[in-house]
């Protein structure tokens, strides 16, 4: 899915606890976008244990304009990557 069409993010609350502990790194998710852009569904692929509540919480807030298929609108699934420190 092309990140262009995503129109809101919302960026994921670092948490404390794994802040406190040093944990970065990336939190890999599968999406599945619906007809009308909301993220239905979503599935941790990889990431840390600490981070990966985060990152959900995060993504189930994004919204993407629809994906189209031959101008109809249809569910669409996609990978996202959350990123945690530097």
């Amino acid at each position: 899915m092309e990140a262009g069409l995503l129109k809101h993010e919302v960026k994921p609350v670092y948490p404390p606890e794994a802040k406190k502990k040093h944990i970065k790194g990336d939190v890999v998710l599968q999406v599945v976008v619906d007809q009308t852009g909301s993220v239905a569904s979503t599935k941790v692929v990889r990431g840390d244990a600490m981070l990966t509540e985060a990152a959900v919480a995060a993504v189930k807030q994004w919204k993407y304009k629809p994906y189209l298929l031959n101008g109809e609108p249809i569910d669409v699934e996609t990978m996202v990557t959350v990123h945690f420190g530097k």
